[in-house]
């Protein structure tokens, strides 16, 4: 346990909370901090997390976005608004050539805009004890380690599984050629090799980094992802609907595997129904292969809702199906249990960890849309047992996924790496010394 309230800066390229995974993690991680009593600092790039009052200070790292454009295919809207000449400064070119060019620039260009807003403050004469990278992994993380901090690392699933994902979308050599551009996977994996620490949130996740990263086994350490307990919480006013099935997954990537549910729901009664949380595009990959099989009138594609809603979508559903191919821990199904709610998950990825420590649902094989469909069957004809696996799993998600548990871990993690960095030489120790400053007394700015 640590002797003394630790200087924590948070270092995420996204922020946003709808944006996935990431933004879930750096909001509700560094709030458990402060209300331990840890001081946070935050440096985060695009979409921007919510108010964070709990922050010494927030900095918003800017860029252009372009990558968002070529994505989109919106590629006139790419050059910056009334100041098209912004484009022409260094690392604004650098994204904008590598944007048009197919490769992902967001990682290495916050990082070395994070590093340029850190360099002059510890130049200053502030100190953090430990800088916490989100999942970023870019150069510039080693040039603030250089600087003399300490630097860790939260890698949920390391970017070869989305890389793996995305070849099985791929139709053509082209495509094929571009995903291995598209992602730095050797950036990412140089980098991780060469901090203090790297948290994951599953074995599965371990594994996968162990070998596809290289990094070696004793660098890693194992704290699992948080639910915010009090705000995913069953509510018993709330009537279950006994035929829907509620899904929150992308049906454009392939390791959610939602087209094995569309198969499956398309071998259940005609009352069952689906509600989908994904973009509501009338091209959505899941809504096409509906219509091939007769059933798109029994889906329901809500779009990326907001909280408030999300929680109501969990508490009224009959139970959540979780058919992914793969998740580094698989935050729906530990949502969804949080709520009472009983899942039914094919045993990949973290999922069969997840599911088994809180012990709120069913594994299924995976890729198997008949065993899938006598999971949810089996369930939905069983109100009793649907309830029994709802009460088990709310119980197993606070003992285990609560955010104050996940965040005393992480603390504890942050204060080994503190003590032995403090046994450096001098020029590179973060610990108290005459001249250091509070970081947070630091105004937030923004950085081009």
């Amino acid at each position: 346990m640590q002797e003394r309230p630790l200087r924590i800066c948070f270092v995420a390229y996204r922020g946003n909370m709808r944006c996935g995974g990431q933004g879930i993690y750096l909001w509700f991680l560094a709030r458990e901090l402060a209300a331990l009593g840890h001081q946070v600092d935050v440096l985060v790039g695009p979409p921007y997390p919510d108010p964070m009052p709990f922050a010494g200070s927030v900095t918003q790292i800017q860029n252009q976005q372009f990558w968002g454009g070529w994505f989109s295919e919106n590629r006139a809207d790419m050059l910056p608004a009334g100041r098209p000449l912004r484009a022409l400064e260094p690392l604004n070119f650098y994204e904008l050539a590598a944007s048009y060019l197919g490769f992902l620039p967001e990682p290495f260009a916050f990082s070395l805009r994070a590093l340029r807003t850190l360099a002059p403050r510890i130049a200053a004469g502030c100190r953090w004890d430990v800088v916490h990278d989100v999942q970023c992994l870019g150069w510039g993380i080693l040039g603030i380690r250089a600087l003399g901090l300490p630097v860790v690392s939260t890698i949920h699933h390391p970017l070869t599984v989305d890389r793996r994902a995305s070849f099985v979308r791929d139709r053509n050599l082209r495509e094929a050629l571009g995903t291995m551009a598209f992602y730095p996977v050797g950036m990412q994996s140089a980098v991780a090799r060469r901090i203090e620490r790297i948290f994951t949130s599953s074995q599965a996740s371990a594994a996968e980094i162990t070998r596809d990263f290289r990094v070696r086994p004793e660098q890693l350490r194992m704290v699992a992802n948080g639910v915010d307990t009090d705000l995913y919480s069953p509510d018993p006013a709330v009537t279950r609907n006994a035929d829907e099935i509620l899904c929150v997954g992308r049906a454009a990537d392939p390791n959610k595997g939602v087209a094995t549910l569309v198969e499956a729901l398309a071998l259940l009664p005609a009352r069952v129904r689906l509600t989908l949380v994904d973009d509501p595009h009338p091209n959505n990959s899941a809504l096409l292969r509906a219509r091939e099989l007769g059933i798109a009138d029994r889906i329901d594609l809500v779009g990326r809702v907001p909280t408030e809603q999300l929680l109501a979508l969990y508490r009224r559903a009959s139970l959540v199906a979780v058919p992914s191919r793969y998740e580094g821990f698989g935050l729906p199904a530990a949502e969804a249990m949080a709520c009472g709610t009983a899942v039914v998950a094919c045993a990949a990825g973290a999922l069969p960890e997840v599911v088994s420590t809180a012990g709120g649902g069913l594994l299924v094989p995976v890729d198997d849309p008949p065993a899938l469909a006598e999971g949810i069957s089996g369930l939905l004809s069983s109100p009793e047992r649907r309830a029994e696996l709802g009460a088990r799993g709310r119980q197993g998600v606070v003992e285990a996924y609560s955010w104050p548990r996940i965040a005393r871990a992480t603390a504890e993690v942050y204060a080994e790496v503190a003590a032995e960095w403090r046994g450096r030489p001098a020029s590179t120790t973060t610990s108290d010394r005459a001249g250091t400053r509070r970081a947070s007394q630091s105004s937030a700015r923004s950085a081009a």
